[in-house]
């Protein structure tokens, strides 16, 4: 079956809350029915068919040619099914989805993957900060599944991960991995100050690491055997953080401040 395309008509005047076009919620709807749905806005009313050409197809598959970064949490909530955004998009891309697809062609704005529970993002530009971290109040950040960025991320990539995996191909801002509780991170690029600040546990891997805190401890060198197996399971996904975690690498423990049971790695 085809896909359901959302041409966007022209740069919205105003942010608005994409929420409501994932494919759970849009089973079984009229394309007339799709353009009545009405988007929260900052400003004025406006409705989908407001905003977009709709051209019939599967809601399982959803594409939305032409992008902004005032389009705010695509896939939001998401749960099965495939969402390609051929452009840029807001803050929020992917947050709460615990499965299906999603796949941003351009960059995109802070918290991507927040609170994501399971399935995929793929980011092929650049990220914003506070990759798969909590909102303000929340606890925990991302909690499963697997967010690759092809470009840039900034700072704090990783704040609060809990589970999953998230792999940056390009460089980091600051504290990537900050407060990090468990999951992996994995930075190919350069990354900014203080990696892994106040992490308590977890696992980070950086190619270039800039100077660490004071409150890791360098553990020597190590040929791991989980690093060899997720090596293999990475491959399909990032050939480039497939090496590195196929080589030898230096571990410190840490951060020493915090529990101290989480770990750095970087090439021997």
């Amino acid at each position: 079956m085809k896909p359901l395309v959302l041409t966007l008509k022209q740069e919205p005047g105003q942010r608005l809350d994409l929420a409501p076009l994932a494919p759970h919620l849009l089973d079984g709807k009229l394309p007339k029915e799709i353009a009545e749905i009405e988007v929260q806005t900052t400003r004025e009313r406006a409705t989908v068919g407001d905003i977009f050409k709709i051209r019939p197809g599967g809601a399982d598959q959803i594409r939305f040619e032409g992008g902004s970064t005032r389009l705010d949490n695509i896939g939001k909530d998401m749960k099965a099914g495939e969402i390609v955004v051929e452009g840029d998009c807001g803050k929020s891309l992917g947050r709460n989805m615990s499965g299906g697809n999603l796949v941003a062609m351009g960059d995109c704005g802070p918290f991507a993957g927040s609170a994501m529970s399971g399935g995929r993002i793929e980011i092929a530009g650049d990220a914003g900060g506070f990759l798969g971290a909590p909102l303000e109040g929340e606890m925990e950040g991302m909690t499963g599944g697997l967010l690759i960025v092809r470009g840039n991320a900034g700072e704090r990539a990783g704040d609060r991960l809990r589970r999953g995996t998230i792999v940056i191909e390009g460089s980091a801002g600051d504290y990537p991995g900050s407060r990090m509780i468990a999951g992996t991170l994995i930075v190919l690029g350069e990354c900014g100050s203080l990696p892994g600040y106040l992490m308590r546990r977890g696992t980070i891997v950086l190619a270039n690491p800039p100077e660490l805190g004071p409150a890791f401890v360098a553990c020597g060198i190590h040929q791991l055997a989980f690093a060899s197996v997720f090596s293999g399971l990475l491959r399909p996904e990032s050939r480039a953080a497939a090496r590195l975690l196929s080589r030898p690498l230096v571990r410190f423990a840490g951060d020493m401040a915090a529990l101290g049971k989480g770990e750095i790695f970087f090439p021997a």
